[in-house]
């Protein structure tokens, strides 16, 4: 079982979806990959936050395999965004985003991290997930999500960081817009050829698609069928988490294993979603990660005849 760096932010959100509102809640990507890698392995976050992210709000990360040393806190307000959903929880309107502290934020790794197997570089700007990458020492596996945002404005940034990542973790739409190609099988191909091996297409309530680096094939998996769907804010990043710590808790990276870490990823993300914020997460037990991941290979076998 190996430790897991992780580097991104930590935020307070306020969401509305038509099931119901909350405001000034937890989140951000490194807290919710922190939270669902945490039930696999160690993680060590790096992050920052403000003065205004008191105790209640350190509770989130209280009584897990998450060591804070790396998360800064400084003068001033935490990131905070506000996001409202339709009925169609694929897409989202962005009402504000507050940079405030996370403006500023340059990530400093501690020395006990530096030597960390596993690195997760959250959506942060390709230039700082360069900068975390000089600061550490020969892992053995380097995964990294990135958004639109960074494919339209800092490309040859990110294409210098694509170099050094074993595994990239984006949506289907971001796939599209960084290879320039709107079929998925050929934009893979394309993102491969930029330096990851392993690409992992997150494709929402359609499941999700993974290049295997064996034989240049795919690995494809379901979303869970779910009657209960609350919030959607964090599903990637949750699915990230346990995708990435199921990895680093098996100790090997085959084909076998990532294929198993596309289910434990997508598991903990039909979690995520049952609830506001991280709330399902923080009630969850490890019992029923693995009755759903028995669900999942229930839904998904098949003989042939």
């Amino acid at each position: 079982m190996d430790p897991i760096l992780a580097v991104g932010s930590v935020a307070f959100d306020s969401v509305k979806t038509p099931f119901g509102e909350k405001s000034r809640v937890v989140g951000g990507a490194a807290t919710y990959f922190s939270v669902a890698a945490s039930f696999f392995t160690d993680v060590r976050i790096v992050g920052v936050v403000g003065a205004d992210f008191g105790e209640e709000a350190m509770r989130v990360f209280g009584g897990r395999r998450i060591d804070l040393a790396g998360l800064e806190r400084v003068p001033g307000e935490t990131f905070r965004w506000k996001g409202e959903y339709g009925f169609d929880l694929n897409s989202r309107e962005t009402i504000y985003t507050h940079l405030n502290v996370f403006e500023k934020f340059q990530p400093k790794i501690p020395d006990a991290y530096r030597t960390t197997p596993f690195v997760f570089l959250g959506n942060i700007q390709p230039g700082l997930q360069m900068d975390v990458l000089n600061q550490v020492t020969a892992p053995r596996l380097v995964a990294l999500d990135t958004m639109n945002f960074w494919i339209a404005g800092a490309l040859d940034q990110l294409k210098q960081v694509l170099r050094r990542v074993d595994i990239l973790i984006i949506n289907d739409s971001e796939a599209r817009e960084l290879a320039e190609h709107p079929n998925l099988v050929k934009a893979a191909h394309r993102i491969q050829a930029m330096g990851p091996k392993i690409l992992v297409i997150k494709r929402g309530e359609h499941g999700v698609l993974m290049t295997r680096p064996d034989d240049g094939g795919f690995f494809a998996a379901p979303a869970m069928p779910l009657e209960t769907v609350f919030d959607p804010t964090g599903a990637g990043d949750t699915f990230a988490g346990g995708f990435v710590g199921y990895l680093a808790s098996c100790g090997e990276v085959t084909d076998a294993s990532l294929r198993r870490a596309t289910i434990y990823g997508s598991t903990m993300a039909s979690f995520a979603v049952e609830d506001f914020s991280l709330d399902r997460l923080l009630t969850l037990r490890p019992e029923e990660v693995t009755a759903r991941v028995s669900e999942f290979k229930r839904l998904t076998h098949f003989d042939v005849l």
